[in-house]
């Protein structure tokens, strides 16, 4: 293979050639010996015998071994130097297990170093003759220790002695144990044969890379980790070093004088750099885990191929080495294994073996090879399938194998070792030396063990090769792992189902017991139960069964456990009873035998030996009086119908048992689950009877027997037992029987409809049809004696009275004649009575008795005119017959196809619905009628309305008058009606009045008059729906529904009823709280004087959306007044048009909020209550704050509605401010005098009392003291002040609009004004110097907001503008380069060099256009100086000058532009197909003398260039 692979963990993906033919003789002899030694194999290798437990391991250990001294020669010559690698390693040489019958024997070999080291080899061969002739070794074990260094002489042997080559580091055994390899530190291969050890069999040695590089083979002083045989030959072994690199060694066949020959074959990894790039260093890479297929007991087609399995950090790869070397299946390192965890990898082979049974799935008789491999925690479960070739292929060649990964599994910690206990169990071993068991098929961990006390050998074998890995970390680098694990793989092995473990100073092996072990030691233990539902568990297969050594097979497993199971309840049956004797009394020993006899009934009904369940268990329990113990444990089996019979002892006992402990309900449940089939039926029955367990009986009889009407004899002889008996029984005795009677019905109701009773499972059809006759027979014939087996009397049945027709339809009649009706209502359900048995009587007519027959016949006519004809007076009163009628009355619509009645009929049963006997029954009588009258029409309906309104059939009467639309007494139906369903009155109002039902104009006026003579129970019934209701249909009736509200108690749902019309629903957001529609005047006034009385705080918004006009002021102000909504009252005021009397009640008003504000303030500190005082003024301040707001509310109004005539006041600034005042001036100059005067007086009383001011008490409550907040009460003053100025300066310092200039003239007259009158009523100012000071600062701190706002605004818009510039100024490219109009090309290459002359005398037109802006401009700012500064005729000169500058230069820009679209017209073009371009945004370009064209225009070219700013469409879009 090629040397210079790129992949570190690159397997031969190319086939190459073998290295030379093998020795077929010697492999033949070989194969044969291998197949003598497996022809019996062992039980641990077989299919199922041999697995690991699920509790703890039960380990056979050796004696530790004495820790040998470190070997070496008498001179020295051989000592092993302290710094060797394998130094613990060589505490153990070489180590054989023998195992005979029942001897387990361990044997250790010391190295003896001496000079002679012959003596060694013999010692070897001597033991190996030992074991097998003594103890007839049938297998050896050869555990992966180093072999120390032998020294062999052999004048013919030219290459490396084992002594050169090193401390052996690997080891492996051939298949049939005649021949040992062994790797060496140097990189050299070894095999002995133990018959002939006076030299190696094989030496594969070492190559030196820098003297050939075209032969493979492991590089020199490279130690040699892992080396194994393929499959039975000594010919053919693979080997991994500790540089990550694999061969496979081939040795070809010796003939004579030629030896062998080796052919090696790279299979893994690549060789070290010769000249290492450090550009490109190349990650690091180990074997981790190496393990060749080891052969089974059967021939298997992997056999063959010599397949290695080898795990790097990277990759798992597994190759076929002969014929040729080749990768068969590679695959990543699971995602599933975290980033930066513990490096360690492990895998282990089971390979195909013979199956005692075949797989119930792929019914194959071998096993599948399987491969077990870990990397870090996370194991996965490979499994070999070989596929067939497919037909066309017609050769044969090697064969083709799919690895398909089968399962996976997560451990809590990196896993180290792995290794195959039998073929369902695997062993793992954790980095903390934790032992977990698990099977195969579920990868569930059967039991876990702490090994950290064996101490368990390890090395460190990988480390220092691939610590670049750990040690140049990269976080972001998921596959790079925090550390390299230690190697365990030498010292963790099994073999035989046997595990082994080598310490650090002993070797320590143990099997896993069984599950007879486990079964004999719970025994011993005395857990008696416990052993026997364990051994319940391994029957059933609920317990872990690979674990334990049981099969997975149901039938082999019960065939090992069943007789195991039985002995050990018998044992401790045994021991139990024979040593307690009687153990009712012990409460805690009944504890015990409850849980011996659920463990010992599990176990029988699981191996389905009821013999030895009732025979034997239920004897021992009722010898010891325990019996009852037992039963109730059996219990829950019987209800879960695990067990169906029971012996009649059993029974008997059961039954004495529950009736004892007056179970009865329980013991039936129990008999509803057993076999009736199997009971004794007289036992039975007299224990049912005499404990009245007739559900029981009825139950027995109808399985056992067939018999579905003997017992209806007797539970109406029970009823009529007690009729007879009358006053003379017993109360309580009587309502027992009464019960038990009373079971007939439901009995009656499951076998009519085909159910068993009383578990209600369904009949067998053919059983049900029979039991159905047989009861239809009872009832139904016309001769009493139907019973089955007449002339056989049943004990205790009352002899029925057999003279008068239909006797047992009357005496069931007589006993409750609404239950059978009851019960009869859903027989008519089942299809039997449908008739069209013909076909039934004749496939079974030999076994059907007369009876049967007849009751075949019965149907639904038969059964109703049978009780038309019986049920009549004077036998059936009106409540007996009442029942019959609506039987009747529901199933005549159901079906009409079968029940056909006469009209006198049907009139009877309508006629005895109406007259029901008692109220209960109303609603069903009447939802009767209605059934009825659905199928029924009487000759003259209208004559039946009298009974059915005395009767209160409202339902019925509503259909009558629906369906002959009289609709007037249908809504008066209603409203009786509406006591019992209040809504039905508003929805039948609906159903009358939408415009979609068609009433007459005459028919509407009675509804309205019905209507109106019901309002009081239409408000009363709902309030708000009755509103929303007339409002929407009949609003001309809202005058009469408020009529009928006249009570003074009745004014809060008038309230309630003109709220509802009169606004929006509270759930319309849009219209919320305003009015609906412009109704009624005095509806409104009237809803304003009830808002006043119920809700003031709603006046005001509700008035504020009211139109001038909606009202009569007069009508509702004084109503305002007494309820103190003084803001309502000035709106409406004001809305009259009455400013001025608006503005002097609110002043008014704020005085008076003063006056009380001041007084309140002054009795303070006398108050009793401070903390309601406060309350008190904190309220005031608030009512003074809104009225203020209201007042600024009006003014602004007004101001804004005033219409100011433009003065031109050409006096001086003095003489305007001067002027009078105007009528909206003047509201102004009221309302802030009154504002500020409120401040001033109540800010003088708070300064003046020196109330304590804290600020960090809460606003709404006081100190603790009770002192008054009054920072919060002047603050709230002045800040009222301070918006009163704030609004009249907005209202009166309003921007022209021909000017941006502010004139302040409005406000400065009435601060004048203000001033004026201030200084009558206080010749000192300085009371108003702090109010004046608050404006002020408040004005100059609006200004600076004002300010940074503007500039703000200024930037942003200034970035908009200079985007919109730059995207205006990028234009559009055109579509094409000719004109959409003419074709014309306009631009580009080919147009002309006219356009090259045009564009430059535009540039020089543009050039001189800009000089004589720029002159014009020049002369412009000094004139325009002396135009603003100047007066009289020469600024008005001066003026018209620039403005003919201006003209000129507009001229001259003109002037440019047409000289230039003159100038870009060619001579040698049309002028008239020439001109300027038009590009629009959807890029089609023309010219524009064409656009024009297009639109029809015809416009010459003297139109187009005065008119340049024409706007234009593109017409190629447009169309």
């Amino acid at each position: 293979m090629s040397s210079e692979r790129n992949e570190a963990d690159q397997g031969p993906d190319i086939p190459v050639s073998s290295g030379g033919s093998q020795d077929e003789e010697n492999e033949e002899t070989e194969k044969n010996v291998l197949k003598e030694e497996l022809s019996d194999p062992p039980a641990e290798l077989s299919d199922e015998a041999i697995t690991p437990p699920n509790q703890n391991v039960t380990a056979t250990l050796s004696s530790p071994l004495s820790v040998i001294e470190r070997p070496s020669s008498a001179d020295g010559s051989l000592s092993v130097p302290d710094d060797t690698p394998s130094l613990q390693v060589c505490l153990l040489s070489y180590v054989i297990l023998g195992f005979a019958e029942e001897v387990r024997i361990l044997l250790h070999l010391r190295t003896v170093a001496e000079q002679d080291s012959q003596r060694t080899v013999e010692a070897l061969r001597l033991l190996c003759d030992l074991l097998t002739g003594v103890f007839r070794l049938e297998y050896l074990l050869l555990l992966q220790h180093p072999l120390e260094q032998f020294r062999l002489h052999s004048s013919t042997h030219t290459h490396a002695t084992p002594v050169e080559s090193g401390a052996v580091t690997s080891i492996s055994i051939s298949a049939d144990h005649s021949t040992v390899a062994g790797g060496h530190t140097s990189g050299t291969i070894f095999t002995w044969e133990f018959a002939k050890p006076a030299k190696p069999f094989l030496e594969i040695s070492p190559i030196d890379r820098k003297k050939t590089q075209e032969v493979d083979g492991h590089v020199h002083d490279v130690e040699i980790l892992h080396v194994g045989f393929l499959g039975s030959r000594h010919t053919a072994l693979v080997s991994a070093d500790g540089k990550g690199m694999a061969f496979s060694h081939l040795a070809t066949r010796g003939m004579g004088s030629i030896g062998r020959t080796i052919k090696t074959t790279r299979i893994l990894g690549r060789y070290p750099e010769m000249t290492p790039n450090p550009a490109k260093q190349r990650k690091p890479s180990a074997v981790l885990a190496f393990s060749p297929l080891p052969l089974g007991n059967v021939t298997h087609v992997t056999d063959t191929i010599g397949l290695v399995a080898m795990l790097t950090p990277y990759l798992l790869v597994i190759v076929s080495t002969t014929p040729i070397a080749q990768t068969q299946y590679k695959t990543p390192r699971p995602k599933e294994v975290a980033a930066h965890s513990a490096m360690t990898a492990a895998l282990a082979w089971f390979p195909s073996v013979k199956l005692k049974k075949p797989n119930s799935e792929t019914s194959e008789t071998n096993s599948r090879v399987k491969l077990v491999y870990c990397w870090s925690n996370i194991l996965t479960v490979l499994e070999v399938v070989e596929v067939e070739p497919s037909s066309s292929s017609g050769q044969e060649g090697p064969p083709n194998l799919q690895f398909r990964p089968r399962s996976r599994w997560k451990a809590q910690e990196a896993i180290v070792a792995v290794q195959w206990i039998s073929r369902s169990v695997l062993a793992v071993l954790t980095i903390t030396q934790q032992l977990a068991i698990l099977e195969d098929s579920s990868l569930r961990v059967t039991n876990s063990s702490d090994l950290i006390q064996k101490h368990i050998y390890h090395v460190d074998l990988f480390s220092q090769h691939m610590k670049v890995i750990v040690e140049q970390l990269d976080e972001e680098d998921t596959s790079m792992h925090g550390v390299v694990a230690d190697a365990f793989y030498m010292s963790f092995r099994a073999y035989k189902g046997r595990l082994f473990l080598l310490g650090f100073n002993d070797l320590t092996f143990g099997t896993l017991s069984n599950w007879a072990d486990r079964l004999l030691a719970l025994m011993d233990a005395g857990n008696f139960i416990g052993a026997i539902e364990l051994a319940t568990a391994y029957y059933t297969g609920q317990a872990d069964k690979a674990s334990v050594g049981l099969p997975e097979d149901d039938g082999l497993r019960h065939e090992m456990v069943q007789e195991k199971l039985l002995e050990m309840m018998s044992a401790s049956l045994k021991y139990t009873f024979g040593n307690k004797g009687d153990v009712q009394e012990h409460q805690a020993e009944n504890d015990q035998l409850e849980d011996l006899a659920m463990a010992c009934i599990s176990a029988s009904v699981s191996v389905e030996n009821m013999d030895f369940l009732f025979d034997e268990t239920y004897v021992y329990f009722q010898n010891g009086h325990v019996q009852g113990i037992f039963i109730e444990t059996l219990e829950s089996f019987i209800l879960d119908e695990d067990i169906k019979v029971l012996p009649p002892t059993v029974i008997k006992d059961l039954v004495l048992h529950y009736t004892n402990k007056n179970w009865d309900k329980r013991l039936e449940e129990l008999i509803y689950h057993l076999d009736p089939r199997t009971m004794d039926l007289d036992q039975i029955t007299t224990l049912c009877k005499r404990n009245n367990l007739y559900d029981a009986l009825i139950y027995v009889w109808n399985q056992a027997l067939g018999d579905y009407v003997t017992l209806l004899n007797d539970l109406l002889g029970i009823f009529e037992r007690q009729e007879t008996n009358g006053s003379y029984a017993d109360p309580s005795l009587r309502t027992k029987q009464m019960a038990t009677a009373s079971k007939i019905f439901p009995y009656l109701s499951y076998i009519l409809t085909g159910r068993i009773y009383p578990t209600g499972k369904d009949i067998d059809e053919e059983k049900g049809t029979i039991a159905k006759a047989d009861v239809y027979a009872f009832f139904f014939s016309g001769s009493g004696n139907t019973l089955p087996n007449s002339n056989k009397s049943n004990p205790g049945q009352p002899k029925a009275d057999t003279d008068i027709s239909f006797s047992n339809l009357r005496r069931i009649l007589d006993f409750d004649a609404s239950s059978f009706l009851s019960m009869l209502n859903e027989a008519f359900e089942d299809s039997f009575l449908n008739g069209s048995h013909d076909h039934f009587i004749k496939t079974t007519s030999a076994s059907l008795t007369e009876a049967q027959k007849f009751g075949l016949s019965v149907n639904r006519q038969r059964v109703v005119c049978t009780l038309l004809e019986i049920m009549t007076p004077p036998r059936y009163e009106a409540e007996d017959t009442v029942y019959l009628h609506m039987f009747i009355a529901r199933n005549l619509p159901k079906y009409p196809q079968f029940i056909l009645l006469p009209g006198h009929h049907l009139y009877r049963v309508l006629t005895g619905l109406c007259k029901y006997p008692s109220e209960d029954i109303a609603e069903d009588c009447q939802l009767s009628v209605e059934y009825l009258l659905s199928v029924y029409q009487p000759p003259d309906l209208q004559s039946l309305v009298p009974m059915i309104s005395e009767a209160r059939f409202y339902h019925v009467l509503r259909s009558i008058y629906r369906s002959e639309r009289q609709y007037a007494r249908l809504l008066e139906t209603c409203f009786q009606e509406g006591y019992v369903n209040g809504n039905l009155v508003f929805e039948c109002i609906a159903e009358c009045l939408r415009p979609s039902t068609g009433l007459t104009e005459r028919q509407s006026d009675d509804v309205r008059v019905v209507i109106a003579n019901n309002a009081s129970q239409l408000v009363e019934r709902d309030v708000d729906q009755a509103a929303s209701t007339i409002n929407m249909y009949v609003p001309d009736l809202h005058e009469a529904m408020l009529q009928s509200l006249n009570d003074d108690f009745e004014e809060i749902r008038k309230y309630q009823y003109l709220k509802m019309i009169l606004e929006t629903p509270e759930g319309n957001e849009d219209n919320s709280g305003f009015p609906q529609r412009s109704p009624n005047l005095h509806f409104i006034e009237t809803y304003v004087r009830l808002l006043c009385e119920y809700n003031p705080s709603h006046v005001t918004k509700y008035v504020e959306h009211l139109k001038q006009g909606d009202l009569r002021l007069e009508e509702v102000l004084p109503a305002l007044e007494e309820s103190g909504v003084v803001d309502a009252a000035v709106i409406l005021i004001a809305r009259e048009g009455r400013v001025r009397d608006a503005i002097n009640r609110l002043t008014e008003h704020l005085q008076t909020l003063e006056g009380v504000l001041v007084g309140l303030l002054d009795g303070v500190m006398d108050s009793p209550d401070l903390a309601n005082t406060a309350e008190a003024a904190y309220d005031l301040v608030n009512s003074i704050q809104k009225f203020a707001r209201i007042g600024i509310w009006l003014c602004q109004g007004q101001t804004k509605s005033v219409e100011h005539k433009s003065r031109q006041r050409k006096s001086n600034r003095h003489h305007q401010v001067n002027g009078d005042l105007t009528e909206d001036e003047t509201f102004w100059l009221d309302l802030i005098y009154v504002v500020v005067t409120v401040n001033k007086n109540a800010s003088e009383r708070l300064q003046a009392e020196n109330f304590d001011i804290d600020e960090t008490q809460s606003p709404r409550l006081d100190k603790p003291n009770g002192t008054l907040d009054t920072t919060k009460l002047i603050t709230d003053l002045r800040t009222t002040v301070q918006e009163a100025f704030t609004a009249l300066l907005a209202a009166t310092s309003t921007p022209r609009a021909t000017d941006t200039r502010r004139t302040d003239v409005s406000f400065l007259r009435i601060l004048r004004a203000f001033l004026t009158r201030a200084s009558l009523s206080s010749p000192s100012l300085s009371n108003l110097r702090s109010v004046l000071a608050a404006i002020f600062s408040a004005y100059s701190y609006e200004e600076s907001l004002l300010t940074l706002s503007n500039r703000m605004l200024d930037k942003d818009l200034f970035l908009h503008v200079r985007e919109v510039d730059s995207l205006r100024r990028r234009g559009w490219r055109p579509r094409g380069q000719v004109c959409e109009g003419c074709g014309r090309r306009v631009w580009g290459p080919g147009t002309g060099i006219y356009v090259w002359d045009a564009w430059q005398r535009g540039n020089e037109k543009d050039e001189a256009k800009k000089r004589e802006r720029q002159r014009v401009l020049k002369t412009e700012p000094n004139e325009d100086k002396a135009v603003r500064n100047g007066k009289g005729k020469i600024a008005e000169e001066q003026a018209r000058g620039s403005a003919s500058n201006n003209q000129r230069l507009r001229e001259a820009e003109m002037t440019g532009q047409t000289t230039q679209l003159s100038d870009n017209i060619p001579p040698d073009i049309d002028k008239d197909r020439a001109g300027p371009l038009v590009i629009f945004s959807c890029r089609h370009i023309l010219h524009r003398s064409c656009l024009e064209k297009m639109k029809g225009e015809g416009a010459a070219q003297k139109d187009i260039v005065t008119d340049p700013e024409a706007e234009f469409i593109c017409p190629l879009c447009t169309t």
